[in-house]
């Protein structure tokens, strides 16, 4: 498994981020993509300048994020 800071060396560029609201989407929206085998990005869509944040599949199980929900496959 890769640790944080590999997980920040991999380029993102193309990576593909979908959006999952909790509320109305007109108040920003959290964005997901997968960068690699169990190897996540997240994003804030009222921030898309902002580097997204990288997770393992573990570390987004661990603060209660689906992947499913996003409609994403682990």
């Amino acid at each position: 498994m890769q640790n944080r800071t590999d997980l920040y060396a991999l380029d993102i560029s193309g990576a593909s981020f979908v959006k999952a609201c909790g509320g109305p989407c007109t108040e920003g929206c959290v964005t997901l993509a997968r960068i690699g085998d169990g190897l996540w990005a997240l994003g804030d869509s009222k921030r898309p300048d902002a580097q997204p944040l990288r997770f393992t599949t573990e570390e987004l199980d661990a603060a209660g994020i689906d992947p499913a929900r996003f409609g994403l496959n682990v």
